[in-house]
């Protein structure tokens, strides 16, 4: 199963989804979506808008990939969990977010080798999809110093 999440923000996050939906790599997967406040309608997804935490824990548990905004609540959820992550950052340019503080997020996170983002322009997501396959992302282990310094890098 592929999980997705877009948080709580209340700005759209539509490209997420038809990135996904383009996506062949997982075309054939279960996909489940925390859409939040994003209206996107797919005979792909299943979705729900908001739950509790335990649930989201429950779904990052059982998901084989999670695809995220960039986030820091749902990318440590999953690294707690093990999980392969691929952010796709929101962008003040498309209205997704107020500023795009998420690059940094996911850049310094990728940089550590924690995850995969999605570079618009750079990479596909299916390119992503494939290469998470084939990647051995390091073991996030909580660590309060790694947090400030990730605080101080955004």
């Amino acid at each position: 199963m592929v999980f997705l999440s877009v948080g709580t923000q209340k700005q759209q996050f539509t490209r997420l989804f038809e990135l996904v939906l383009n996506c062949k790599e997982i075309e054939n997967e279960k996909i489940v979506a925390q859409s939040g406040y994003t209206k996107y309608d797919s005979d792909r997804i299943e979705s729900f808008d908001f739950t509790s935490f335990e649930n989201m824990e429950e779904y990052i548990k059982n998901a084989d990939l999670i695809i995220c905004h960039g986030g820091v609540g749902t990318i440590f959820s999953a690294l707690k969990e093990g999980k392969k992550v691929i952010a796709i950052p929101r962008l003040s340019k498309y209205g997704e977010h107020i500023n795009d503080h998420q690059i940094e997020i996911c850049e310094e996170l990728e940089n550590e080798g924690y995850i995969l983002y999605y570079k618009e322009g750079e990479s596909t997501l299916d390119e992503l999809v494939k290469k998470s396959r084939n990647t051995e992302f390091n073991q996030y282990k909580s660590d309060k110093s790694y947090l400030d310094i990730l605080r101080k890098e955004i």
